[in-house]
């Protein structure tokens, strides 16, 4: 799809915008300084109106408690800036805290602002902060965005000091994911710095300001692809040196040393992952640092994505366990059980050590232990003759008889094993794909990855859609017919319904229902995980997971699912 010039916008956060960053360098691949237009440096305390703001572009006169359609009360000012502000709020009707961007309905940009937010609403991607409302009413446009309690602002997780590889890898990772899938949907972002990026409390990466913040700001460049990718570039570059790879300082990091240029973060700080810092210089688009390393500049988030798949996987680290307590060697003395002790016999006593036993002494005990172990010997054997002879039946009283059906030889099952996936695809009997490049989140071994649905609007069987009558789902393939014992489906959201089945023995590919003739379970609603244990195994060679119906989505009329791991034992 041709890239739009409209570009994404940011959406406010849950401590607002940092109005001390809006100012952000971005180096083109020309070596010329792009800016922002808005330069926020010069903000002052007073109610936080910038005092470069042109004075014929007044915000909004607002205040805390103002209610808009009868329905999202202004609770807090978090932004107020060129002529818009951005409220923290409450949606009065579904009871649950929003954001909410307000500007005059006369204001220059509210055209591209109200198009750049009905756009990014019709994306749907749940990687992003989702638009729920885009409204013209009263002289004023707003904007209403979902808001994240849960969820922790990169600038503070920077604050804390650098990431984790694995943590590093997961940011990239998703981040240049969800800006590909935005991409290919014209739509751009142009502002992602750290602020724009938010960590949920289960590890994914939520991207707020697409189709909203640049439009606010009246940003626009020839190339958004390139201006993404830089931009995740230098996200990737401040997770692992803690510095923003340009001379000035921003986002509460410090700059680079001034007159050196562009330095890889594995030369920044000891310890860097050297494959991060290869990929965060290939995204800066640094030329010379890239053609050193033999290895072409990354220049659009789909051009990122792949090379972050490409690149060997960085596995969480181990969990760390307390260390085992020292074994505490306790004396205790013999009494007398069931008779009562006096006063004096519960004070220590001090025993004598025994005398060293004589060579002889020790010669005789291990003679005398021979001959009993000897004289038992003979006597089990006496006795197990005598109950050969009479058929090796025992039948006296307190004689212990085997239970039925209980044999000698049998011994304890063998814990299952999980098998190992040699591929992962997605079932798409409507001959179109869903979200193709997110079928390997289904089978990394990572529950905070998930292959997800796009949003479906009117119906839980994926929007009614002629091509999405079949189903959806993730067919996996075990390289070989193995036994199948249990299958382990782990769902991105409750209440979908699920069905688990397996190809015929001998089958050769998978691409419709019928290939797949053995039903694993029923199809049914399933609340939490789906845990299928199978009265036989099952040989086979492919597994599909099929979604019919999806659950809601947090609003009414609109649907979304998915598949966060699947795992098979055998």
């Amino acid at each position: 799809m041709a890239e739009r010039s409209t570009a994404a916008v940011d959406v406010a956060d849950n401590s607002g915008d940092d109005p001390l960053t809006a100012k952000a360098d971005r180096t083109t691949a020309d070596g010329a300084e792009a800016q922002d237009a808005t330069d926020m440096s010069s903000l002052n305390t007073n109610g936080g109106q910038e005092a470069g703001d042109d004075p014929a572009i007044k915000s909004p006169e607002l205040h805390s408690g103002h209610k808009l359609a009868r329905r999202y009360r202004l609770e807090e000012c978090v932004t107020r800036l060129d002529g818009f502000s951005s409220w923290r709020a409450v949606d009065e009707k579904l009871r649950r805290a929003v954001g909410v961007h307000v500007l005059p309905a006369d204001h220059p940009r509210a055209r591209s602002v109200l198009a750049a937010a009905r756009s990014s609403a019709l994306l749907g991607d749940p990687r992003f902060v989702q638009v729920l409302d885009a409204v013209e009413e009263n002289d004023l446009v707003y904007v209403v965005h979902e808001w994240l309690p849960d969820a922790t602002e990169l600038t503070t997780l920077l604050a804390a000091g650098p990431l984790e590889p694995y943590d590093a890898y997961q940011l990239v990772s998703q981040v240049s994911q969800a800006m590909a899938a935005a991409h290919r949907e014209g739509l751009a972002h142009l502002r992602l710095t750290p602020s724009a990026v938010l960590r949920t409390s289960t590890g994914q990466y939520r991207i707020r300001g697409l189709a909203v913040n640049a439009a606010l700001r009246g940003i626009s460049v020839d190339r958004p692809q390139r201006t993404d990718t830089e931009a995740i570039g230098a996200l990737l570059y401040a997770a692992l040196t803690q510095r923003w790879p340009y001379e000035n300082d921003a986002h509460g990091l410090s700059g680079l040393p001034k007159g050196m240029g562009l330095i890889a973060p594995d030369q920044v700080r000891a310890g860097v992952h050297r494959g991060l810092s290869d990929l965060a210089m290939r995204a800066l688009v640094n030329d010379g640092a890239t053609a050193s390393r033999q290895e072409p500049p990354c220049t659009t988030p789909d051009e990122l994505a792949k090379a972050v798949a490409a690149m060997p996987r960085i596995r969480p680290p181990e969990p760390a366990f307390p260390p085992v307590p020292e074994y505490q060697h306790t004396t205790y003395q013999q009494g007398t059980y069931g008779q009562h002790q006096s006063a004096a016999a519960t004070q220590p006593v001090l025993v004598a050590p025994a005398p060293l036993e004589s060579r002889t002494g020790k010669a005789l005990k291990w003679a005398v232990s021979a001959l009993l172990i000897a004289a038992l010997g003979l006597g089990s054997w006496q006795v197990a003759d005598r109950l050969l002879d009479q058929g090796g039946t025992n039948n006296g009283p307190g004689a212990t008889q085997p239970s039925p059906g209980a044999s000698m030889d049998d011994k304890p099952a063998r814990p299952l094993q999980p098998l190992k996936i040699s591929d992962a695809r997605e079932f798409t009997p409507g001959g179109s794909g869903i979200q193709l490049d997110q079928v390997e989140n289904a089978v990394d071994g990572d529950s905070q990855s998930a292959w997800i649905t796009p949003e479906y609007h009117g119906y839980a069987n994926f929007g009614n859609l002629p091509n999405r009558q079949g189903g959806s789902g993730i067919v996996v393939d075990l390289g070989s017919e193995q036994s199948i014992s249990q299958v382990r489906v782990g769902l991105y959201r409750s209440g979908q319904k699920v069905q688990l089945r397996a190809a015929g023995e001998g089958a050769m590919g998978s691409s419709s229902l019928s290939d797949f003739p053995r039903q694993l379970s029923p199809l049914k609603q399933v609340d939490g995980n789906l845990d299928v244990k199978l009265d036989k195994p099952v040989r086979a060679r492919y597994v599909l997971v099929h979604i019919t119906e999806l659950p809601t989505d947090g609003s009414p009329g609109r649907f979304r699912g998915g598949i966060s791991e699947v795992q098979v034992l055998g």
